[in-house]
Order: C-alpha cells, then structure tokens, then sequence
C-alpha cells in the first residue's frame, strides 16, 4: 500500500513538474519578442547616413520649413520682405534687361518684348533705333519697313501697328514726349500697367510693380497671393512691400525668374531663398543637378542685355551678343 500510494504520488509530481516547466517555457518564449520590440532603434545608425546624405546632397525636401496654410498676415510680410532681402544680395545689379537710352526706347522695346525675350528685342532695336530714332520718325515710318525689321521679335505685325500707333500718339497729344503720369501711359496703344509701370520705374524713377509672367510664376509659387489676374496680384504684392521697394522688388523677382527659379525645372538645389519656399522640391534638388539647370551669368551664359550697366559687369556678368553673332 506504501508502494502504491508512492507511485500514485509519484505521478502528481511528475505532472507538476512538467507544468512548472510548461508555464516557464511559454514565458522564455514570449520574453524575448519583448526584448526585440523595446530594442532601442533611435540609436542605430540609420539616421546618421541619411543625415551624411543630406550634407552630401540637396537637403530632403521636408527639411525646407513650409509655411502654414494659416500663415497670419504679419509672418506673410515678413516672410515676404525676408525674401526680397536675401534677393537683393544675390542680385544686387539687377536691373532692367532691355536696352534703352531714353524713355522712348524703353517705351518701345516694353511694347516689343511681349511673347519674346528681352535678349530678342535687344538684338533687334539697334537697327530700328537707328532708322527711327524719334516718335516723329516712327510715326511717320512705312508699316512694311518697320514690319521687316519687327519680324523676329514675332507678331510682329501687330507690334508694328502699336509703335507707329504710340509714336503718333506721342507726336500729336505729347509733343513727342513720352509721359511720366500713368494714367497718361496706358492711353498709349499697345501699352498696359505692366508697360507702363516698366518705364515709369525705370525712366522716371516713380515706383511700380512689373508683374510679367516671370513675376506672376514666382509670388504664386512663394505663397504670397493666390490671385491670378495681374492687376489683382499687383495690387496684392504692392501690400506687402513700402512703394520704394517695388521697382527693385520686380527687378530681384524678374532676375530670379530667369536664372534659378524657372517654370518647368526649377533650380531648387541651387536656390539661396529654398529655406522660406512653400514650393521647394518642385524642382530638381541636387545640387550639382540644379547647377546644369542655371541660366544667364549664374550658368557663365551671357545676360539679356546688349550694353548692360557697369554695375553687372563688375559682377561678372556677360553682354549678350549682336544678332547674327556666331
């Protein structure tokens, strides 16, 4: 009996055993999925490789800081005129890109550069200045001549009706004069705000926006309106800046338009405002890539002027060459 109640308890104990080491093992399995999931990733070296990388190459595009949706009206503007800032030390020659000696031309060549360079023009006003130097001369010019020497410019038949047009007008209700009021400017055929506001700034020294194609691209791009009529977008950007700081702001936008910030590929990884751009990434962001994308003096291409001021030599910018330079 002794035996068998032994044996009996014998196996109890066996089973007991087998439990306690049935329940232990479960938890050695499940131990060590923990120690997995809590192992410390933010100390594996990943991080510091895509940190080398960016240093390497064009910073990711989350790391440029985007503006809020929300923007207050107050970090607009001094997101805006940081902009203008950093602009105006990069491009501190800007100036107009159209060849000019007096009002006149400038009029003239404003009303020749719409859909066509400024390079374009440059290369061709030369020979019309020469032939024409006064609105009493080109008001009084034969339509087919003047077309002959407009065509490369393209439409070149109505911009033949539009400075015989204004040199008339400028002859008979100006004395010849171009005026320096705008209200006396958009009269002029062939003339709108854009134009006008061209020759006022740079003829008259009387401030105003330029707002071309190049302008309209880069404030919409840059978060500063949502507007896309001109006058609308003029009137919205004037907001946001003094009256004295139109005339160059245009100039700083216009210059960067056609250099880095372009409308199919733009320069990102080449871009010294990247850090306040809403559309960074847009472009192409490595920088050695970005530089092949650079236009004008920022590339070692010549500028758009033919007789370029003095202060954009210096800088090291290129004239442009005469047409039908090899």
């Amino acid at each position: 009996m002794k035996k068998a109640a032994t044996g009996k308890k014998a196996v109890p104990g066996k089973k007991a055993a087998r439990a306690a080491r049935a329940k232990k093992a479960p938890s050695a399995r499940s131990a060590a999925p923990v120690r997995k999931a809590v192992a410390p990733k933010k100390v594996t070296v990943a991080p510091k490789k895509a940190t080398a990388a960016v240093k390497k190459a064009a910073p990711a595009k989350t790391l440029a800081p985007k503006p809020v949706k929300n923007e207050s009206r107050t970090a607009l503007v001094r997101r805006a005129r940081r902009i203008d800032r950093e602009l105006a030390e990069v491009y501190p020659y800007a100036h107009p890109e159209l060849d000019f000696e007096n009002p006149f031309q400038l009029l003239v060549a404003t009303v020749l550069s719409a859909q066509t360079t400024d390079l374009r023009v440059n290369q061709t006003t030369p020979g019309l200045f020469a032939r024409y130097p006064t609105p009493e001369d080109l008001a009084a010019a034969n339509p087919e001549e003047v077309e002959e020497i407009l065509r490369p410019t393209g439409f070149f038949r109505a911009k033949t009706k539009s400075v015989i047009g204004l040199s008339k007008a400028l002859t008979e209700e100006f004395g010849g004069e171009v005026p320096g009021r705008l209200e006396d400017l958009v009269k002029l055929p062939g003339v709108g705000r854009k134009t006008a506001f061209v020759v006022l700034g740079n003829a008259f020294g009387r401030p105003g926006l330029t707002v071309d194609t190049h302008f309209q691209r880069l404030v919409r791009r840059w978060q500063w309106t949502e507007e896309t009529e001109p006058d609308k977008i003029e009137a919205a950007v004037a907001a946001l800046f003094p009256k004295s700081d139109w005339t160059m702001l245009s100039h700083h936008v216009i210059f960067h338009g056609r250099r880095i910030c372009h409308a199919r590929k733009p320069a990102c990884g080449a871009c010294p405002i990247a850090p306040l751009c809403p559309a960074y990434g847009e472009g192409e962001t490595d920088p050695e890539k970005a530089k092949k994308l650079l236009k004008y003096e920022k590339g070692g291409f010549p500028g758009q002027r033919l007789k370029p001021p003095q202060s954009y030599l210096d800088a090291g910018g290129r004239p442009a060459s005469p047409l039908g330079a090899g």
